[in-house]
């Protein structure tokens, strides 16, 4: 089945480089696990509503490491890999399903390993057969991090240097490429599965995963020490509020106002800094629309999981090489209005684009939502008034606050805190205008009580007293007052 091939794209001397794209695409490995932004660690306990939550241990150490390649190790590595090259028709492998792929190939790398006689033990066998199979078929040495649920980030600085985040702290991996050439090439094919590439003319760019993963790449020149690689990955069972409750992001009686906030079409704005679930938190609400609505979601790059049946998924698209074509956020909103839809959500809202999803969500699109980066909803709303002037819009301040108050219902701010854990640190409402000036209120927030010995930090969630939310109303029409009524007096007995 498989002839042999000529010699080009080898990749022959000193070490190997990640192998040419085949002529169609590749098979992808077993279809790998994601971790998301996770709000604390799986395994926390909740506490009840009136107690502090302490924090548990941190996460456990990492697989043990590998031993450092050595060049004697890329060198025989480089001398099957050019063998197998010449062996296999690379276009035959890809008609084949990625385990039958692994397969011929490890078949195949055992008889050059016993004709060319490389005198290697069977753990270095194994781990040679792993990494061109990796190589060949996957994404090269960031396969083993890749299947690890354990991490949420993998942060490639170069050639040599690689972190993850686990369990909310960075670490460094043993994981290495064997240069920048080997580095740039696995970045530029999982650019080209979503239709887009990196090079000196295009340095910069977003993608995804086919797990959804999300993945940003920055090359040189503008990289200087080499391509920078960034992944956010996704956990393949997604989250829910009841598990954010377990870990002790937020409390029953707040995850019960949030499924409300969901269900009663609130327009919901989320807040947070990077890294502090804000992504999540809107894939926990989206569970709460109904399923007869038709939802039409924005993002820069498509990492939204939503359950209902009638979502429309749209994404931006970057200029060619010649500069045109570029589909923004605010072209792909202000389209989305021409379609019908009853809510809109925007994966994160950076720019001017903010205007027209706020003239959406007050004019009839109700329970829209979208994320922000800021650090308190009081900043929220302040980078909304920025992003409009930014678009360009001469528009007087007070104008402008009366639209953020005429359309935003709710502020959820999420956060990271300095000891790794993720909490719901308020849930605030929008209320109205005082003059010039924005009135919230909160309905919930997180009060930081101390830490333990280990330094992990001990608080709790405390009502703020509110009796009737200004959604209230809303609520009555969509018969949720009676539980609503039922989780504010909880988080008040709570308070006390």
């Amino acid at each position: 089945m498989f002839g042999k091939r000529g010699n080009e794209g080898s990749g022959r001397g000193g070490g190997i480089a990640a192998p040419p794209a085949p002529p169609s695409p590749s098979p992808m490995p077993a279809a790998r696990s994601a971790a998301p932004e996770v709000f604390a660690e799986p395994g926390r306990e909740a506490g009840a509503s009136r107690q502090p939550v302490a924090p548990p241990p941190l996460a456990p150490a990492p697989p043990r490491k590998r031993q450092q390649r050595t060049d004697q190790y890329y060198d025989t590595k480089g001398q099957v890999f050019s063998a197998l090259i010449d062996t296999i028709d690379l276009s035959q492998l890809a008609k084949l399903d990625g385990e039958s792929a692994r397969e011929e190939i490890r078949d195949i790398v055992n008889d050059i390993i016993t004709i060319k006689n490389f005198a290697m033990s069977i753990s270095e066998q194994e781990e040679l057969l792993e990494d061109i199979c990796n190589d060949v078929l996957g994404y090269g040495p960031l396969e083993p991090l890749l299947a690890r649920d354990d991490i949420a980030d993998i942060m490639v600085n170069g050639a040599g240097q690689t972190f993850i985040e686990v369990g909310g702290k960075t670490i460094e991996s043993e994981i290495r490429f064997r240069d920048n050439s080997q580095l740039l090439s696995i970045c530029q094919r999982i650019v080209s599965q979503v239709g887009r590439r990196v090079d000196e003319s295009s340095p910069i760019c977003d993608a995804r995963l086919p797990d959804g993963s999300r993945v940003n790449v920055i090359a040189p020149p503008l990289a200087l020490d080499g391509p920078a690689l960034t992944i956010r990955k996704f956990k393949k069972d997604k989250l829910t509020l009841d598990q954010l409750v377990k870990f002790g992001a937020i409390t029953t009686e707040g995850a019960t106002l949030l499924q409300i906030i969901g269900r009663v079409r609130c327009n919901v704005v989320i807040s947070g800094g990077t890294g502090s679930g804000k992504t999540t938190l809107l894939n926990c609400l989206t569970r709460y629309i109904d399923l007869d609505e038709r939802v039409i979601t924005c993002e820069d790059t498509a990492e939204l999981q939503l359950q209902q049946p009638h979502v429309v998924r749209l994404e931006t698209r970057p200029p060619n090489i010649e500069g045109e074509g570029e589909i923004t956020m605010r072209d792909l909103v202000k389209n989305c209005l021409r379609m019908r839809p009853e809510r809109i959500i925007v994966g994160e809202v950076r720019g001017p684009e903010v205007f027209d999803l706020l003239q959406a969500m007050n004019t009839g699109h109700d329970g829209s939502m979208g994320t922000i980066h800021s650090n308190t909803p009081r900043e929220c709303l302040s980078r909304m008034e920025s992003m409009i002037a930014m678009g360009g819009f001469t528009l007087p301040a007070k104008t402008v606050r009366e639209i953020i108050t005429g359309s935003i219902d709710i502020i959820i701010q999420a956060a990271r805190l300095r000891d790794g854990s993720r909490r719901i640190t308020q849930i605030t409402e929008v209320i109205g205008m005082e003059g010039d000036v924005i009135v919230t209120q909160d309905l919930m927030r997180y009060e930081i009580e101390g830490e333990d010995a280990n330094g992990r930090l001990i608080g709790r969630h405390v009502s703020t007293g509110i009796a009737k939310p200004h959604f209230w109303d809303r609520a009555r029409y969509f018969n949720e007052e009676r539980r609503l009524a039922a989780a504010l007096d909880a988080m008040e007995i709570g308070k006390s």
